[in-house]
Order: structure tokens, then C-alpha cells, then sequence
């Protein structure tokens, strides 16, 4: 039987184990990640972390949860202050999904792979909400004219794979001196161009 020989004293354990399992996410990856590793990290009793995750499952879980509302918060901000046409709202988005997948590579491989599990429907639907505002702007500009087509779902699957290799060519410095602003811009003035009405 072990002992628990350090006290719980932090007043927000679950905010702490938090962004500790992410730091150690993005430096170890899943397998580098225990519930009684982040407890001796925090100084806690190796008991304590389970008043919050049952297990580690429920720990990613949770770390998924929150990279998704916060990936779309950064979206939907982006596109919120985004002004201009089309593109000028497209690269907006790329920006900020581009910006979130270079500082957060581990968390958004998780949150792919985690984010369809049907026994945890809290995290589809964080999905489907973070996703929400770029799938309207696709569907709005198709409505105007402005872009061909009649599915917005796949151009949206071809402008988000366009964005997570982006996000991966920039990751592993295959951009040489270019800045990632200048990569994004570009890109997606190159995809837009696909898609004006001929």
C-alpha cells in the first residue's frame, strides 16, 4: 500500500493538470504522459489527480475538449476581424488554424484522432462547433458566386488538408528564410484562384 506523502494544496488541480499533460504532450507525446508523473510535477498526492480523471483516457479526453473550444475560439476570432472579400476571410482562418497547428502539433494529431470516438459525444460536438464559422464561409461564398461548387463540405476538407500540410512543411522548417505568414497568403490566394467561377 503506498502513501500519499504531499498534500493537496493546489486551488485549481485540474486547470494545473491541464496545461502540465499539454506541455508534457508536445515533449513526450501520449506515451510520456501519467497521471502520477503530472502529480509529482505539481507536488500533489499521487491519489489527488483521480478527483478530476478517472484515468489517463479521461485526462486526453479532456485535453481534446479543451484544444477544440480553444483552436475554436482562435478561428472564430480570426474570422471576426478578418475584413474584405473571400480570400481575405479565408486567409484569416488559414492564419489562425495555421498558427494553432505549428504551436500545438501533438494536442491536434490527438484531437483528430479523438474527436469522432461515439462514446464520447461532447467531443463531436466540439468538433462540429470549431468547425462551424470556415464551413459557413464556404457555404456563403458558394451561395454568392464568389467560388465554384455546390459541396462546401469538400472544399472544406481540401482547404483544411491544405492547411495541416502547411502547418507540417512549416513544423519541419521546409519554408527556408519564407515567413509562415507570407507561405499562408500565399497559398491560399493560389487555392482561391482554383475556385473563382471561370
Amino acid at each position: 500500500m503506498e502513501i500519499e506523502t504531499a498534500p493537496y494544496h493546489h486551488g485549481n488541480l485540474r486547470s494545473g493538470l491541464l496545461d502540465l499533460a499539454e506541455r508534457a504532450l508536445e515533449e513526450s507525446g501520449v506515451a510520456g504522459l501519467s497521471l502520477r508523473g503530472l502529480a509529482r510535477e505539481l507536488g500533489v498526492s499521487h491519489s489527488a489527480p483521480r478527483q478530476h480523471f478517472a484515468d489517463k483516457q479521461a485526462l486526453l479526453d479532456a485535453l481534446v475538449l479543451r484544444g477544440l473550444r480553444r483552436l475554436g475560439d482562435e478561428l472564430d476570432e480570426g474570422l471576426r476581424r478578418a475584413t474584405g472579400g473571400f480570400e481575405e476571410r479565408l486567409a484569416a482562418f488559414a492564419r489562425a488554424y495555421v498558427g494553432f497547428a505549428t504551436r500545438s502539433p501533438a494536442l491536434l494529431a490527438l484531437m483528430f484522432a479523438r474527436k469522432d470516438d461515439p462514446a464520447c459525444p461532447d467531443l463531436r460536438q466540439a468538433s462540429e462547433r470549431t468547425f462551424a464559422a470556415p464551413v459557413a464561409l464556404i457555404e456563403k461564398a458558394m451561395a454568392r458566386g464568389e467560388i465554384v461548387g455546390t459541396e462546401p463540405d469538400r472544399t472544406a476538407m481540401a482547404v483544411l488538408a491544405m492547411l495541416q500540410g502547411l502547418a507540417s512543411i512549416i513544423t519541419a522548417g521546409m519554408i527556408a528564410d519564407r515567413s509562415p505568414d507570407a507561405v499562408v497568403a500565399g497559398t491560399v490566394h493560389s487555392l482561391v484562384a482554383g475556385l473563382l467561377p471561370r
